[in-house]
């Protein structure tokens, strides 16, 4: 099975310049916590969460004033879409990450999300492995 079978083809994504407000806002919207940075059709980073605690708040600064260029990561781990789910499951386990962009010929087309791996009974046990090791990870 390819990740175009279960991946998630809405994504909302952000450009270098939105304020790291309107991705916080967006990330609650969608109840996520990553989302694609792009420009011109093209994925150039990523901005989580984490990014926004660490950079921002944790470092004291004025939210009002970041944008996401400023705290954004790019060194971007990603699948194509004719990838093959049970690489993308190994990807996230090695890399502890629970959402990877979806990418064909560099144009952002879709987000592999853990719980997309687990709706196909054959990919539980691995999602679940990512999963668990992920978790793992974050409590050290």
């Amino acid at each position: 099975m390819k990740v175009r079978d279960v991946m998630t083809n809405s994504v909302d994504w952000v450009t270098p310049d939105t304020s790291v407000v309107e991705v916080a806002q967006l990330m609650k919207n969608d109840d996520v916590g990553s989302i694609p940075v792009c420009k011109e059709d093209r994925l150039i980073g990523i901005i989580t969460d984490r990014d926004i605690v660490l950079k921002v708040v944790a470092a004291g600064g004025n939210t009002n004033n970041i944008s996401v260029k400023d705290v954004m990561s790019t060194d971007i781990i990603s699948v194509s879409a004719d990838q093959d789910v049970h690489e993308a499951a190994d990807l996230m386990s090695r890399n502890q990450i629970r959402r990877l962009p979806v990418l064909e010929k560099g144009e952002l087309v879709g987000i592999l999300a853990i719980g997309d791996l687990a709706v196909e009974k054959i990919h539980i046990n691995e999602a679940g492995d990512a999963l668990s090791d992920i978790s793992q990870s974050a409590h050290h």
